[in-house]
């Protein structure tokens, strides 16, 4: 006899019931898992981020503000004649006006008068010459100029150098700094904003050290770049999208660009000192030379995202315009290339921005040389914003610890703002279908 208690049958709607709702509550349980993993992810790359922003902040604020002094010379005669212009001694009567300002300095001792001298940029003098070779009649006249304070002083006053520390461990004494607080109780002290570090080029003087030439060198070579980058992979995505056969050939040409878009990029700094200043004897240090560098690099990611934006273009664009009798030209030009310009146009702005913050090909190709002026041509010495941002941070002066820091966040300026055009540019132009 079967016992009928055992045997086997359909389930019960309750069994059911709860062997749904058992593997609902698993699935809602890994599905918060995963969302709360999720939120750990973003939670510790923005906290990366901001440490990482608040470090660069906290060090190179300092930068965007420079000491100046303001000094009443008289343009003596005797040290600074007509005849000699522009020579002269303009650090003596600096010396002298430095030493009116603070009676109680010895001027028959000459180490009194270099350390007075010292509270003063050197390029106070430079200053002073340019001022009275533009005006000779200056000359037996006394006129106030207003220029930096050297870095010492500079990083004592923003609270840099601390005052309790023993004279043998400052770099300036008891004397100097008596002196220099002197100098700020008659007023003669500000602190300024630091327009000097966007209109000055480098210098050895971290004072006087500015961006100009960086920041001219990096629009050189970015527009080299970007003229010969954009037409170039554009082109190329087009044809191998559009009107290149599928045979092995485009696939090896598929794949090797592909490739390249991974290569690291002293590869290419490696080829273009071969190539182009090997082989075809172009300048070193030069912006045409780094731009052609960093189209090369630039150009697998503008093919790659022009070929994206391409396929994401619906078929039947192609296809509704072939049916009206366009022929495939037009269909290209006239209907998916206009569709896919705001992919094409973010992967090129990205494709710039990434170039922009390149350093490594840019070192080997010479352009961290020191270079006191901008660049006025493509085929000038130059340095860029990376380069120079290695150039300051191998310097042992105190004073380039902030300028490195606050150069680093003009380079992080200008990438958020090209981030910025490129997200607007999608907003703007893009299509949905």
């Amino acid at each position: 006899m079967t016992d009928i208690t055992n045997a086997p049958g359909p389930r019960s709607p309750h069994r059911t019931t709860e062997l749904i709702a058992g593997t609902l509550k698993r699935r809602h349980a890994k599905e918060a898992r995963l969302k709360w993993i999720g939120l750990g992810a973003i939670g510790i790359a923005f906290t990366m981020l901001f440490i990482l922003i608040a470090s660069l902040v906290s060090s190179g604020w300092q930068a965007f503000a420079q000491t100046h002094i303001s000094v009443a010379v008289y343009i003596d005669p005797q040290e600074v004649p007509a005849e000699n212009l522009p020579r002269g001694g303009f650090d003596d009567v600096l010396a002298a006006a430095m030493a009116q300002m603070l009676p109680d300095a010895d001027t028959d001792d000459r180490a009194t008068m270099r350390s007075l001298n010292g509270i003063l940029s050197n390029g106070a003098q430079f200053s002073l010459r340019d001022q009275v070779v533009a005006n000779p009649d200056l000359i037996g006249q006394t006129v106030t100029i207003k220029v930096p304070v050297s870095d010492p002083f500079d990083q004592l006053n923003k609270g840099l150098i601390d005052r309790d520390t023993i004279e043998q461990n400052r770099r300036v004494t008891d004397r100097e700094i008596a002196w220099f607080d002197t100098l700020k109780d008659q007023g003669a002290i500000s602190k300024p904003f630091n327009w000097a570090l966007f209109t000055n080029a480098d210098s050895r003087f971290p004072e006087l050290a500015g961006l100009k030439g960086a920041l001219v060198g990096s629009f050189w070579v970015l527009s080299i770049c970007f003229i010969i980058s954009f037409p170039l992979g554009i082109g190329s995505a087009i044809y191998l999208e559009e009107f290149a056969p599928k045979n092995k050939l485009s696939d090896f040409i598929e794949v090797n660009i592909n490739n390249l878009a991974a290569v690291p990029s002293v590869v290419f700094g490696l080829l273009a000192l071969a190539v182009f200043i090997g082989w075809f004897g172009m300048p070193r240090s030069a912006p045409i030379v780094g731009g052609l560098t960093l189209a090369l690099m630039t150009m697998p990611t503008i093919i790659i995202a022009t070929r994206a934006a391409l396929k994401a273009v619906p078929p039947s664009i192609r296809e509704a315009a072939l049916g009206v009798g366009a022929s495939k030209q037009q269909v290209v030009f006239h209907h998916v290339l206009p569709l896919a310009m705001p992919g094409i146009l973010t992967g090129t702005i990205i494709g710039l921005a990434q170039a922009l913050g390149e350093t490594a090909p840019l070192l080997l190709i010479g352009m961290n040389a020191f270079i006191t002026s901008a660049a006025s041509s493509p085929f000038d010495s130059a340095t860029a914003l990376p380069t120079q941002i290695f150039i300051w941070a191998d310097s042992p002066e105190r004073g380039f610890v902030s300028r490195t820091s606050a150069a680093i966040l003009v380079l992080l300026g200008f990438l958020m703002l090209m981030n910025a055009v490129a997200i607007y540019l999608r907003q703007k132009f893009q299509r949905k279908w």
